[in-house]
């Protein structure tokens, strides 16, 4: 392990140099002065940190020195000093263990606060980038980027710039040590620290490709693990487990064979430097026997050498090591200030003016609508909408036209290239849709949406102070009281990971009480009926409406029971949404 991190060293050391070189090293010196913005706020403890652990290391000398005059006393029989001796031995090894675990304590809690300060940080700001640049980022990115770079960081916020000055406090104080009893054995000591580190240049490459045939192969193994898992109930309604479990093997017997020729080169190379380290180690070992034969050094001066030079190389090999948490570190800031950077939603304070004209509901419209994901690629193109208080209103059209964009143009999580996408008062005032006019919308989305928990406490995520009689008046609306009562335990009854337990229809009922639950005033229903018969669906939707008179609802659906029911319908089709009359609304729902 300690030649491995020699070999990273080494590299890293390389990839330094070659920073400087190509005018790249201002991103590092960037990534590292971000990470400082966190840690300055604990300066008082990291000057604490370094002063801990150089009262360590000069115990650790202390107790050295008097180590080498202890066993001088006794194998030459002097016993005047022995008493004072033993205690500033023993004194100066408890103090030193002490310290020690004195600042692993303290390094391990700054290290948590460190990590809670940029992870609550960064989640702000990821929930608050735009929709469209987060979109760009896969969720496991972005997950590892929360977990693992923060991680990284965070270990190296508080410990890189004590762990500096403290090595180079050890190396210097412990080469003066060694220097003052005899100078060459201070020569060989320095000079045996990076003989290895040098010979390790040429194990780099295959070290490294091996490395990363491990990493690929354990990702390659835990990728197919997980979407085994994931789409459980497919592979077991179609009666193929058995070819998952040979699958399974097979990706085992792989990651076997990579993991045993690593293991098989690791034993070769550690075999090889420890040959290497051996030569070193008995050069000096031979120089102090010599030293010892010709009476030039006392026992206790070969052993304290012995020691210190150890310690020495540890010292050297400590300083070299930083550099790739160093690297490493910058490169985890740079891909977290990635997200950090990223543009955030547009926020117009004006929008809580609203809230006081809750009760008379609020109109949704889209005046010339203009969009697109990407340039010159249009999805929605010059188009109007309107939805008012007390109505329901449809957006229908084919599949991957326009929609969904429709809803998060509506929601505020996009925004139009020109045009407007506004909510207007009972007063006349309007506001364009932003991220502050979304605690204005309940929003059931496609898909199954409900969590692991019991049912109250997925109803909860709305609306946290909800009480029981609530949230049981919220289920009789959206029609899911009728199954929920017969279920032991009632809405304290546990539900599985994506609704498991319940049928589409049942969790379908059990999203849309959510919504309900939430009261906005304005309700977005997208494809959320599509699992329930007919009868539910109609009385669902005059439910919402009756128990809310002024709830403006927003549903996208391929029903024509919904239609039938709707003020207004909009068709999205080839980027244009165009309201239909009531003879084409009608002559579509007969069509479906």
């Amino acid at each position: 392990m300690k030649e491995d991190k020699k070999k990273i060293s080494f590299e890293s050391l390389e990839v330094l140099f070659a920073k400087w070189k190509d005018g790249t090293f201002s991103e590092i010196i960037d990534d590292w002065k971000w990470i400082f913005s966190y840690s300055k706020k604990y300066k008082g403890a990291i000057i604490f940190y370094i002063f801990l652990g150089i009262i360590s290391t000069s115990m650790g000398l202390i107790s050295s020195v008097a180590g080498k005059y202890l066993i001088d006393i006794i194998t030459g029989y002097q016993t005047s000093k022995l008493g004072i001796l033993i205690i500033i031995t023993l004194g100066s090894a408890i103090f030193s263990l002490i310290f020690t675990n004195v600042i692993n304590r303290i390094s391990t809690k700054l290290s948590i606060y460190i990590n809670n300060d940029i992870q609550a940080d960064i989640f702000d700001k990821i929930i608050d980038a735009e929709w469209l640049e987060i979109s760009k980022y896969k969720n496991g990115d972005v997950l590892n980027r929360f977990n693992s770079d923060v991680n990284t960081v965070s270990s190296n916020a508080i410990s890189w710039l004590p762990t500096i000055i403290i090595a180079v406090y050890n190396f210097i104080a412990t080469f003066a040590v060694i220097w003052h009893y005899d100078s060459i054995m201070a020569l060989i000591a320095f000079i045996s620290a990076p003989v290895m580190l040098l010979m390790s240049k040429f194990l780099i490459k295959k070290q490294r490709d091996y490395g990363r045939q491990v990493k690929e192969m354990g990702s390659n193994l835990m990728t197919f693990e997980v979407e085994t898992f994931y789409n459980f109930d497919t592979i077991k309604s179609f009666g193929i487990s058995s070819l998952y479990g040979r699958k399974m093997r097979k990706w085992q017997e792989k990651f076997k064979d990579i993991s045993l020729k690593y293991n098989m080169f690791t034993i070769k190379t550690n075999i090889f430097m420890s040959i290497l380290g051996m030569i070193v180690q008995y050069t000096a070992f031979g120089y102090c026997l010599f030293r010892l034969w010709t009476h030039d050094i006392t026992y206790g001066t070969m052993t304290l050498f012995l020691q210190q030079r150890s310690n020495l190389s540890g010292a050297f090999n400590n300083l070299v090591s930083i550099i790739p948490s160093f690297l490493n570190s910058s490169v985890s800031a740079h891909r977290i200030r990635e997200l950090v950077e990223l543009p955030k939603e547009v926020h117009i304070p004006e929008s809580n003016d609203l809230d006081a004209y809750v009760e008379d509901g609020f109109t949704v419209q889209m005046r010339n609508v203009h969009f697109s994901y990407v340039e010159g690629n249009r999805v929605i193109t010059d188009s109007k909408f309107l939805a008012q208080p007390g109505e329901i209103v449809a957006l229908v059209g084919p599949s991957g036209e326009g929609k969904t964009t429709m809803i998060r143009l509506i929601l505020g999580l996009i925004r139009p290239d020109e045009g407007q996408s506004l909510m207007k008062a009972s007063d006349g005032r309007e506001i364009e849709m932003n991220a502050d006019t979304r605690h204005l919308f309940a929003y059931v989305p496609q898909g199954n949406t409900i969590l692991s928990g019991t049912i109250a406490e997925n109803m909860r995520m709305v609306k946290e102070d909800a009480t029981d009689e609530e949230i049981v008046e919220a289920l009789k609306i959206s029609c899911a009281w009728d199954f929920v009562k017969n279920i032991p335990d009632t809405i304290n009854a546990k539900i599985g990971e994506r609704g498991r337990g319940f049928s589409e229809g049942q969790a379908q009922r059990i999203a849309i009480a959510r919504a309900v639950l939430r009261d906005a005033p304005i309700l977005l229903l997208d494809e959320a009926t599509s699992a329930l018969d007919v009868a539910t669906e109609r009385k669902v939707l005059r439910n919402i409406i009756k128990q809310k008179p002024n709830k403006t609802c927003i549903v996208t659906t391929h029903r024509p029971s919904v239609l039938n029911m709707c003020q207004r319908v909009y068709r999205v089709m080839e980027t244009h949404v165009t309201e239909l009359s009531k003879e084409e609304s009608s002559r579509m729902a007969m069509d479906f």
